[in-house]
């Protein structure tokens, strides 16, 4: 494992954007993307942190951990439903199909949790009981599982620039998608958060929650996109130690960017506002956690790729016929 030292003095070298030389540059929340000709779009995901839909620091290797653990991801779900992924010519980039995203994030949650204003318990905690379309009995407890995942979607930044929740029915009666798609992604997440929980199982971690983004080709064909079961994207617990501590009404082992939003929570930030300051051993502790969570899932060693980034990309890129 890097050690705290290492990843304190990288912090000012993480990839915080990419100007490579390439057309139609666009940027996301953590990802860079280029448009490649023959319907091909290269990929990079920095080393950007965001939470609460704002863009927060910079963590040494996120990008990598990221960019190679989803391509893990795909590799296992392939079987459920396509994916964009075409090749990894870098350790932070991509090269993907070109498709039509949905306009629409895909969460599923199997347990009752999360600190967001989109999230269950913090609905439920206001006094909600019907919430993103679904009854909810009065008695649950913070952290509790759900008798079966639910499906609970939302807008992509919506016109307040966070996500808004949808419910299920709304998908499609707001003209979203067409209820035969909006069908087969609901089938599709469900059954790839499934994969996901047998994984993660196998590693003593619970995948409590995740989000998935779903595209539709020219052709009409539905695919998986963006990353799949990263920290990013997912909330993971200690399975070993979870019901000891749901028992005695104590948060379980986060094993994912959930103690970043809960230690900004601590200081009464939850999006809106100044964003406070943060010490950096707060991002080499979150930089630890990822690669320590990439090892487990995966079964393989992280090996961290050479830093500055952009340098060594442009050379894999060039390697790879990409200019």
């Amino acid at each position: 494992m890097i050690s705290q030292n290492e990843l304190l003095k990288l912090i000012p070298q993480a990839l915080n954007e990419t100007r490579l030389p390439l057309q139609g540059r666009e940027s996301g929340k953590v990802r860079d993307w280029y448009e490649l000709s023959n319907g091909q779009r290269l990929i990079v995901t920095t080393d950007r942190l965001s939470a609460f839909d704002r863009i927060l620091a910079r963590v040494p290797y996120k990008g990598q951990v990221l960019n190679q653990l989803s391509a893990w991801w795909f590799e296992q779900t392939k079987s459920i439903i396509p994916n964009h992924l075409l090749s990894i010519p870098d350790p932070n980039a991509a090269i993907v199909r070109r498709v039509n995203p949905i306009a629409v994030e895909v969460i599923v949650r199997g347990y009752i949790t999360g600190v967001t204003s989109t999230a269950l318990w913090h609905r439920y905690s206001l006094g909600e009981r019907n919430i993103y379309g679904y009854d909810f009995p009065d008695g649950l407890r913070k952290n509790q599982r759900l008798p079966e995942p639910i499906i609970t979607p939302t807008t992509k930044g919506g016109e307040t620039g966070h996500d808004e929740r949808l419910t299920c029915a709304e998908v499609v009666e707001k003209g979203i998608l067409e209820e035969a798609t909006w069908n087969q992604v609901q089938a599709a997440a469900l059954a790839i958060f499934k994969r996901g929980q047998e994984l993660a199982a196998k590693t003593e971690l619970i995948l409590v929650d995740t989000k998935y983004e779903f595209g539709i080709t020219d052709d009409g064909q539905v695919m998986l996109i963006d990353e799949v079961h990263t920290p990013d994207s997912s909330r993971f617990w200690r399975s070993n130690v979870y019901q000891k501590l749901f028992d005695e009404g104590k948060e379980p082992e986060n094993f994912d960017k959930e103690f970043i939003r809960l230690a900004y929570t601590e200081k009464g930030y939850r999006g809106d506002g100044k964003i406070p300051a943060m010490p950096d051993e707060l991002w080499a502790a979150a930089s630890r956690r990822y690669i320590a969570i990439y090892e487990m899932l995966t079964g393989k060693t992280f090996v961290p790729g050479e830093y500055p980034i952009e340098e060594r990309l442009l050379k894999n890129l060039e390697l790879a016929g990409i200019k």
